[in-house]
């Protein structure tokens, strides 16, 4: 059955049922609210996350308030229903305060009453309750559900921000985002129309795809579009610690990296940076906590930032070392990257590697053999540093950072 959910009046005198049908539902409540929870959560992905979510736990609300509330209705139809109006009106609101639409809650109104429906179906014949009363009782339940729809719909239309100033929000941060930049009139103009002063300086943070948010948890004058394939924000000035503990809760899921504070005009060069170090913690160059900030890692986004260039720098300082095999090409390299590192003696190279200096000047001759004038010209030896650093970053190796200078 399907049914077209609007805001209005609610006809709130479903048929009248006989009052002993609510002593045989009741006992159905608790198994009957954990199959309609698990048939939502394995139908709308925002609500298939784990079980400490917002998300979920207004679900398991709703649903549990919602069931013994009908029940209530069956026993007892002038029952107080106050509390109940205030819970779906609350349901509204916060979907309107995440910046969401009502069509995820809509459509578990309508699963949840497919599933009651399913054990209505099951239980009633076992129960010997006639055609009659079982009409009435589909009636009933999807009376209910349309009603729990539009009391969602009424929270939702109170909290939901003016959509002129979010339209005007959201092209602005679509300009600022743009090469080149939009004047400073156009976005001065904009800017005012959505309520939304342009900073001197801003940053723009990644966040995965599909990581779940709280939108009420951000600042206001945050501009966001986390729906977006590659979500992500718009922080005015620095984000300064009290900044990021707001994003982290803004997204409690989620991995999250910041990019560096620039000049508005390069607002898309913070994003491609903090989306580039987002890729690297997926990847695993990086460290997996949850806030990464691209200050920490200037060198590793520099190095990586054009993986196919470095393949074609390693293929021209370093195509001698191809007849080699793996193991043997690793030892001499890492034994070069080493020795461009700390350009120290046979004895420093070897404690760093720990082996015997005689090892290291073995592979030192082997090196100059294969490679000659590029060890003593500064440009190729500069090449080949950088060739061999970022490759060593690729491979994902776990020495100290600090150590070698990889991060900036």
């Amino acid at each position: 059955m399907t049914r077209t959910l609007d805001r209005g009046v609610v006809d709130r005198r479903p048929p009248r049922l006989p009052r002993r049908l609510a002593a045989l539902m009741r006992p159905e409540l608790p198994s009957l609210a954990q199959e309609i929870i698990h048939e939502v959560r394995k139908s709308i992905p925002e609500y298939g996350r784990p079980m400490q979510g917002p998300y979920v736990e207004a679900l398991r609300i709703g649903v549990e308030r919602a069931l013994a509330h009908f029940v209530d209705q069956v026993a007892n139809p002038a029952a107080p229903r106050d509390r109940h109006d205030e819970t779906y009106r609350r349901l509204g609101r916060f979907e309107a305060q995440e910046g969401r639409t009502l069509d995820t809650l809509q459509a578990a109104f309508r699963i949840g009453a497919q599933v009651a429906w399913r054990r209505i179906m099951k239980v009633g014949p076992r129960r010997h309750l006639s055609s009659a009363v079982m009409a009435q009782l589909a009636d009933a339940l999807f009376a209910y559900i349309d009603e729990l729809a539009a009391l969602a719909l009424e929270g939702y239309a109170d909290a939901r921000p003016d959509e002129e100033v979010e339209g005007h929000r959201r092209r602005l941060l679509e300009l600022m985002l743009r090469r080149p930049l939009a004047s400073r009139r156009v976005l001065d103009e904009l800017a005012g129309r959505a309520g939304w002063p342009v900073p001197g300086e801003v940053t723009l943070v990644a966040a995965p795809p599909g990581s779940p948010y709280v939108r009420a948890a951000l600042d206001a004058d945050v501009l966001a579009d986390l729906t977006a394939a590659e979500p992500f924000l718009l922080v005015p000035g620095e984000v300064t610690a009290e900044r990021r503990a707001s994003l982290a809760h803004a997204l409690p899921e989620g991995q999250i990296a910041v990019g560096l504070t620039v000049p508005v005009a390069h607002a898309a060069d913070s994003l491609r940076w903090a989306r580039q170090a987002l890729g690297l913690v997926e990847s695993g160059v990086l460290g997996d906590g949850p806030v990464t900030l691209c200050e920490d890692h200037l060198i590793t986004l520099w190095l990586l930032s054009d993986q196919a260039l470095i393949d074609q720098l390693a293929r021209r300082n370093l195509t001698e070392m191809d007849g080699l095999n793996s193991r043997q090409r690793d030892r001499l390299l890492d034994t070069l990257r080493t020795w461009l590192m700390i350009r120290g003696t046979a004895a420093s190279i070897a404690e760093e590697l720990q082996i015997h200096p005689q090892t290291v000047r073995y592979r030192m001759r082997q090196l100059e053999g294969a490679l000659g004038d590029r060890l003593t010209d500064p440009d190729s030896r500069f090449a080949i540093e950088v060739v061999l650093r970022a490759m060593w970053l690729r491979q994902g190796l776990t020495r100290d950072a600090t150590r070698t200078g990889t991060d900036g």
